[in-house]
């Protein structure tokens, strides 16, 4: 199932890519021709807002959210399982909590009109909640994989076993 929502956040981010991409040029174009599209830069601004969430909840499925594990990594594996556990109980709170008052600030501005786009401000902050929904997805994935025995091949919930350097994903510069 996991693999399902991966695909689905490449294909969405993919897509939210390119028409932000064309988005832009065509908006260019226009402008350089003397028609600019006054709506277009609202609408660009909104889908990047979803673009930044389905790449962080991409970053976060994968582990390639920054992090600093200078500590963590010396502690014995069980120790900093149960350190990363606390740690993703925590930012689920969090994100639970994100999420419902994105949700309420949502149906609150249902009537606010976006810029010049003519679309509801709701689709800008109805995001936040999705977002967190969708982080929370990732973290609990990796909470799962990292519990059912991932450990013991080097995988915790949030950091990768080893860097994508060292793996030879990226040629070393």
């Amino acid at each position: 199932m996991s693999r399902f929502f991966a695909k689905l956040e490449i294909i969405a981010g993919s897509i939210l890519l390119a028409v932000i991409t064309a988005l832009v040029f065509i908006a260019a174009v226009m402008r350089f021709a003397g028609h600019p599209l006054i709506w277009s830069v609202d609408l660009a601004q909104l889908l990047f807002i979803w673009l930044c969430f389905f790449g962080a909840a991409k970053a976060m499925r994968e582990r390639s959210h920054l992090g600093v594990d200078f500590l963590t990594r010396r502690l014995a594996p069980r120790l900093r399982l149960i350190l990363e556990t606390a740690m993703t109980l925590l930012f689920a709170a969090f994100f639970l909590v994100l999420a419902r008052e994105g949700y309420k600030l949502t149906v609150l501005n249902k009537e606010r009109l976006f810029g010049d786009s003519g679309l509801s401000y709701a689709w800008v902050t109805i995001a936040v909640p999705a977002g967190c929904l969708l982080l929370l997805g990732s973290m609990t994935t990796n909470l799962i994989e990292a519990w059912r025995g991932s450990i013991s091949r080097g995988r915790y919930i949030y950091s990768r076993k080893t860097s994508p350097v060292e793996a030879g994903e990226i040629e070393d510069i």
